[in-house]
């Protein structure tokens, strides 16, 4: 177990929390959803109880460690303030010139000090100006971050999957480090789900590449009693088990492990669940997120699809199928949309399986929703308050339940 804020004394000490707010900007440049600053305030309201000197740690996009002003963090202060309901200072620029460095040199305690984008700098990714890997730049920017607070907390789960300067290498050079209340509650529900989880556990995976989840599936066949596949994935297990897919997406160098994964769980005795239909069409414009007028959108009548159509959603039999199993399950987790939901007219399955996750959640299950498509879709559906947790790291989550370390999590000092 490691540390948390509760096992630290910050008392009257100037704190380095880093946060996770690479939040969406409009073309104003003004926050279009705060969902990731108003998770870390319960750690910044501690903070301030016990009267601490706060400085915020973040990155904003991936600006490849140049100064990006549409990067800039600039947009957050305004918001978190108005969440507090006090000040919160910022420094542009550069988050470790001698400009930053005397604002929190000079931050008095119960005051809040934002520093500027960290990735302006390539050595917060562990990397040179050349942007070669480099231990020792990454070494050096994590200590120029540490010079400027006594102890660490760490509550941007969205970035412990990374093995950054201001995840890992800042916590060499403090006196004291911690996980704060955000990362706490994410490794509370993540670990249970994983380690003691109440059962039928079940898990749902979307998304379009098998590539993405073969770790994730390896992992949880030893775990799971029933896993529900669907999204753009499915079609290579259907292909790999001699469906006719049509032109659905597909990784034809993914049909061995495929089959061998279906193998696998039949020896452990695991519920591999497929789509045993789906809505299917000959045309769909991605980049713009609609259906063309002329294209045919229809539910197939099995699991096979017709030459010439795309399935792109899951349909009304995959929905009765799959309500069964997770009606009866008792921890969920789930990572990836099981259609096109971005297109309202190939969103109904995904919409219907987040409705029947809360139904199951409001009997009693414990339900877990991790990555930033599959909130975006719990969210389209209108059932966001009724899951048990909603992750804030999409990629941490899913290294999570690969079973990896994460390095922003390793780096912290275990409870004595």
């Amino acid at each position: 177990m490691k540390n948390t804020l509760k096992d630290i004394d910050v008392k009257g000490k100037k704190v380095l929390v880093r946060v996770d707010y690479n939040v969406p900007l409009d073309a104003n440049l003004k926050v279009t959803n705060d969902k990731r600053i108003v998770a870390t305030i319960p750690t910044i309201q501690h903070l301030l109880e016990k009267n601490a000197a706060i400085i915020l740690m973040a990155h904003l996009g991936r600006p490849k460690g140049k100064t990006v002003p549409r990067m800039s963090l600039q947009p957050v202060p305004p918001r978190l303030s108005e969440l507090l309901g006090k000040p919160v200072k910022f420094v542009g620029g550069d988050c470790t010139d001698p400009q930053s460095k005397k604002a929190a040199a000079d931050l008095k305690l119960g005051e809040i000090l934002l520093l500027e984008n960290l990735r302006f700098h390539h050595e917060e990714e562990g990397k040179n100006a050349s942007g070669e890997k480099d231990k020792a730049a990454m070494d050096f920017f994590a200590k120029e971050l540490a010079s400027m607070g006594e102890v660490f907390v760490q509550d941007a789960f969205g970035t412990v999957h990374r093995d950054h300067a201001s995840t890992t290498g800042v916590v060499k050079y403090v006196k004291e480090a911690a996980a704060g209340f955000l990362v706490e509650k994410e490794l509370k529900f993540l670990g249970e789900a994983l380690e003691n989880p109440v059962r039928p556990f079940l898990a749902i995976l979307g998304g379009a590449k098998v590539s993405d989840k073969i770790n994730v599936i390896a992992n949880l066949l030893n775990k799971v009693d029933a896993i529900i596949v669907g999204g753009a994935m499915a079609y290579t297990f259907l292909k790999s088990q001699g469906v006719l897919i049509g032109i659905s997406l597909v990784e034809d160098n993914k049909l061995d492990l495929a089959t061998e994964l279906i193998k696998k769980s039949k020896e452990r005795k695991v519920d591999f669940l497929l789509p045993i239909d789906h809505i299917i069409t000959d045309k769909v414009d991605f980049i713009n997120k609609q259906v063309p007028g002329d294209s045919i959108v229809k539910n197939t009548f099995d699991e096979a699809i017709s030459e010439g159509f795309m399935g792109v959603d899951i349909g009304t039999k995959s929905i009765e199928k799959f309500s069964k199993t997770i009606k009866s399950a008792k921890t969920i987790i789930w990572n990836g949309p099981l259609g096109v939901f971005e297109i309202d007219e190939f969103s109904k399955g995904t919409v219907k399986i987040a409705n029947l996750v809360a139904e199951s959640t409001d009997n009693g299950a414990i339900s877990i929703i991790g990555g930033g498509d599959s909130v975006t879709a719990i969210k389209k559906a209108g059932v966001d308050k009724r899951i048990s947790h909603i992750s804030t790291g999409g990629g941490a989550s899913l290294e999570f339940f690969e079973g990896k370390e994460l390095p922003g999590i390793a780096a912290l000092p275990d409870r004595k």
